[in-house]
Order: structure tokens, then sequence, then C-alpha cells
């Protein structure tokens, strides 16, 4: 499977497979390509709706250009971790295009993303800045939002600098949050059932909106809260878990077997 850069002439066949509403997946195969390769490059350059392959292709020349100038990115080289950079960067991408998919912009996604693939998930403006080549002022925004739907947390630390966290119970909280904000939806949808009148047929439409979104909020609820504690479990306690349970479920076997040996 070819690597690499695309070139201008793949750039113009996936603008044509777009054109043809294409999926992602399908122009991918068309160019022997990964269909993260192709999903990156569409929402990166305008989206599905706003893609030029020229355009594209000089943004990605000045991308390159911009960051050869720039300091180099203090991430890049971790070899005491063992991980493979360039590796754990094209994951980072991938994560980014799947927020942008669920409706995030650009910027916050980004910002999510390297907080994720951070062992401690703590970066301060400044590392955030340096690691996605980008202005202050844009990760201030980023974090602005992030903050605002509870997907992140900020701190200072013991010199007073502000960093911006990504722990086990940020997902606790922002589902939560989530279900907080379906309710309010519920409350209003309801009180246009009497404006509009009982009865009717707009005013029964909410009704079944109001029942149908109070459920899930209602789901959300109690999924999260017995969800909770799976936040917190370590990968050696959940195989030790699950290697016991497999255990008792060979040893109850064992026994159906002799069981049933003598009858």
């Amino acid at each position: 499977m070819p690597g690499g850069r695309l070139t201008q002439q793949e750039r113009q066949q996936i603008a044509l497979g777009l054109a043809e509403d294409l999926a992602y997946a399908e122009i991918a195969r068309r160019l022997d390509r990964p269909t993260s390769t192709i999903t990156r490059e569409v929402m990166r350059n305008g989206g599905p709706g706003g893609y030029r392959a020229d355009l594209a292709h000089r943004a990605t020349e000045h991308r390159a250009q911009r960051r050869s100038a720039l300091p180099r990115d203090p991430y890049a080289d971790r070899p005491a971790d063992g991980r493979d950079p360039d590796a754990v960067r094209a994951y980072e991408e991938t994560v980014t295009t799947v927020f942008m998919h669920s409706g995030m912009s650009r910027m916050p996604a980004r910002v999510l993303a390297a907080l994720m693939v951070t062992d401690e998930g703590v970066l301060s403006a400044a590392e955030l800045a340096q690691r996605l080549q980008v202005s202050p002022a844009s990760i201030s925004k980023a974090v602005a939002f992030l903050d605002e739907q509870t997907m992140i947390r900020r701190e200072r630390d013991d010199r007073r600098r502000e960093r911006y966290v990504i722990d086990d119970d940020i997902w606790y909280q922002a589902t939560i949050a989530s279900a907080r904000a379906n309710a309010a939806v519920v409350a209003t949808v309801r009180e246009g059932v009497p404006v509009l009148g009982p009865g009717t047929p707009a005013a029964a439409r909410l009704e079944n909106i109001a029942r149908f979104l109070d459920f899930v909020s209602e789901g959300l609820f109690r999924m999260a809260e017995q969800a909770r504690e799976i936040l917190y479990v370590k990968p050696e306690a959940e195989a030790e878990t699950a290697e016991t349970a497999e255990t008792a479920e060979t040893a109850g076997a064992a026994e159906d077997g002799v069981g049933g040996g003598k009858s």
C-alpha cells in the first residue's frame, strides 16, 4: 500500500469521488490508501462540501513549509517510551477526525486528542501550542469550549501556571452534563404542549418528543452511575477479573460434566 503524502493527482481523484458522492472508504479503495488518510485529508481541507484539490494541495505545502520553520516538536521523539512517534501522531489525527465527525470543531478536537494520548493527561497552554504548532490564542478558544462542555478541567501547578487536564472522571461528568442538557430540552418541549393546545397534532408531536428524550435522559443518568466504576479499573485488575471469571466458568463446566456422567 503506498505511503507518503498525497499527490496533486490523488487529490483530484478525491475531489471527483466526493462529487460523485462516494464514501470515503470507496475513494480510499480506488487510490489504494487507508480510509483514515482520505478522511483526514477531506476534513482538514474544507470538508465534503468544500474540498478543492488545488486549494488542498497548496494548503498542505504551506503547512509543511511552516512546520519546517518552527521549533522542533518536543513530543515527536520519545524513544524512552518505546512508541513509534509517527504511529502516535497518525492515531492522534484519527481521534481528531472522529471528534470532528461527531460535530466538534477542529481545534477543540485536536486539543482533546492531544490530551488523550499523553500518559499524564495534562498539558499547559504553551505545551499544547508547541505540540499542535498553533498560536496560544487558538488554544485559548479551544480550551474555553472544552471547559464549558466539561470535557476538560483547569488546574494550576506550583508555579501558578494554568494546565488543562483530561482524567477518568471527565467522561462521567461530560455524560451527566449531556443528560442534564437533554432534560432541559424535555422541559422546554413540554412547555409548548399547552401553548399549541392539548390534543392538536403539533402538541401530540411535542409530547412524543418529550417522552422519548425523557427516556433517553433517564437512561443516561442511570447508566452513567452504574458504569462510573469502570473508569477506575486498572488494566491489570480487569485482566485478573476476566481470568478469574474464565477459571470459574471452566470449573463449573467441569462439574457439570462430572455430574452428567454420574446420571
